[in-house]
């Protein structure tokens, strides 16, 4: 196991939860014997139907949730980190109940199984797209989170995000602002949007915040009106594409070097040289 190998784990997930929990399983397994200390699940992960997210997001009340006590035990079982891309959760973070939606929340785990921090997803996609679902409106079942999220992990310093969040340049500001040395986006890209913005987008938030890009997709035909884009990626502070998917499950590593990302921000300083 490499110190600071990280694991973009893509998948195509269905309609039964229990199938998918059995396929992040399995991926998780391959991260673990690829040598990564961290691994990142994409959005949506376990339950991908809009119709399930309600009742589901009831089940994932407390730790004891199936999604959230798979998790755990597969941290615990692995040896693994895992930032748990996102599931729905009809609770918010102080403990308060949500009684008409819920929120896409993105829990992290540690090697030992506990859960050591909680992003809410905070950019509802409400939009309309090229596609034969045509319509997005997250914001009907989805309640927006509020907090920016940015936890110490053995890969360096982690800031938190999700999906739609990558276009919003002032929230990944707010992270490198609080220390963010790389951040993880799970995604649910669908292929249009993906297409066109995925990759300049993801080098764009690693290039002008100096910070690793780790981004999981989910990647292919989930029904016959929906495909998403794929396309996990890896990009390291500079912009480069370190490693990437095409569609369909799949798993890609990198080592995120800290002397490479302090060298860049020694030799350019952008951080320091801001005027707004």
């Amino acid at each position: 196991m490499s110190d600071q190998r990280v694991a973009v784990i893509q998948m195509v997930s269905g309609h039964e939860p229990e199938t998918n929990l059995a396929d992040a399983s399995r991926q998780l397994e391959q991260a673990r014997d690829a040598g990564a200390r961290v691994a990142v699940l994409p959005e949506n992960f376990a339950v991908l139907s809009t119709r399930q997210m309600l009742e589901r997001g009831q089940s994932e009340i407390s730790p004891d949730g199936p999604i959230r006590h798979f998790l755990a035990s597969e941290s615990r079982r692995l040896g693994l980190w895992i930032v748990g891309g996102s599931l729905p959760a009809a609770v918010r973070p102080d403990g308060s109940p949500i009684e008409d939606r819920v929120r896409a929340a993105c829990f992290v785990f540690d090697d030992k199984g506990q859960e050591v921090a909680r992003y809410d997803k905070i950019h509802l996609f409400d939009a309309e797209v090229s596609d034969a679902q045509g319509r997005y409106r997250e914001s009907d079942t989805f309640e927006p989170g509020e907090s920016v999220e940015v936890i110490d992990t053995p890969v360096g310093r982690l800031g938190l995000a999700i999906c739609y969040d990558l276009r919003f340049p002032e929230l990944f500001r707010a992270l490198r602002e609080r220390g963010a040395e790389w951040v993880t986006l799970p995604s649910a890209f669908t292929y249009q949007t993906g297409f066109a913005h995925w990759h300049p987008l993801i080098r764009a938030r690693a290039i002008e915040n100096q910070v690793w890009m780790v981004a999981p997709d989910q990647g292919g035909w989930h029904s016959s009106k929906r495909r998403t884009y794929g396309h996990s990626m890896i990009v390291d502070p500079w912009g480069a594409v370190i490693a990437e998917a095409d569609e369909g499950p799949d798993i890609r590593t990198a080592d995120l070097d800290p002397q490479t990302l302090a060298g860049l921000r020694e030799r350019m300083p952008v951080w320091g040289h801001r005027r707004l």
